[in-house]
């Protein structure tokens, strides 16, 4: 075999390796996360979904924050429209995580049999803008 040739096959080899490589870790670290509804239907459909580690993403319900600053604990409602979970978080959640209407939200943690979601991580999802709170009209 000419030393092009082999050249050329080890290359493709080492090529197709990494290829490989790429996509495996690409699958391993790309997380999607569920919805209430879609993880309302997960567990209606397979009720060994429950206390199976995962991710959800929805809105934070108006008005549903309660904090217990002891405990560092913090407790509020998320919904997708359609349907709500309450989820309790034990920690500091981010500066973004604030008492304002559209708050929108990543939990990870397990969802119990309860019905409650145990959240051991919290990411608050950032506006897309910033604004300044609008001057009042001067009489």
């Amino acid at each position: 075999m000419k030393a092009g040739t082999k050249f050329l096959i080890g290359a493709a080899v080492i090529v197709a390796s990494v290829g490989f490589l790429i996509t495996e870790g690409v699958k391993e670290t790309g997380v999607y996360f569920l919805t209430p509804t879609e993880l309302a239907s997960k567990t209606a459909a397979d009720p060994s979904f429950y206390d199976v580690g995962l991710k959800m993403g929805a809105k934070v319900v108006p008005g549903s924050i309660r904090r217990d600053s002891s405990s560092r604990e913090i407790d509020f409602r998320v919904s997708d429209g359609q349907h709500t979970f309450p989820v309790i978080y034990r920690g500091l959640v981010p500066d973004t995580f604030t008492d304002a209407n559209d708050i929108e939200v990543v939990v990870e943690g397990r969802l119990g049999r309860d019905g409650v979601f145990r959240a051991t991580d919290v990411l608050a999802k950032c506006g897309s803008r910033y604004e300044a709170v609008p001057k009042t009209a001067r009489a």
